[in-house]
């Protein structure tokens, strides 16, 4: 697996969207005391379960393969001029 550049961020804006998509499709909210590795998961789950994320396989669900595939999807979804791009 390749670390992508910004990846850190990647995730920070993965976590952001995904929070939004989360709370546009009323599946819940997040608390304040909810960790990132607990919102990394959540969201993973998420778009997992609507099909807009492969599933990871069953030996590899980690946190931090979660979010190098949280990191990917937002890279696909961000114009090619974003500053995270590059």
């Amino acid at each position: 697996m390749k670390k992508l550049k910004n990846e850190a961020q990647l995730v920070k804006e993965a976590i952001r969207v995904g929070t939004l998509y989360m709370q546009k499709r009323g599946v819940g909210e997040f608390e304040p005391t909810d960790s990132s590795k607990q919102k990394v998961e959540y969201i993973y789950r998420l778009l997992v379960h609507d099909k807009l994320l492969q599933p990871l396989s069953k030996g590899n669900e980690n946190n931090l393969n979660m979010k190098h595939r949280l990191a990917m999807w937002i890279a696909k979804q961000l114009p090619k001029d974003h500053p995270l791009l590059h």
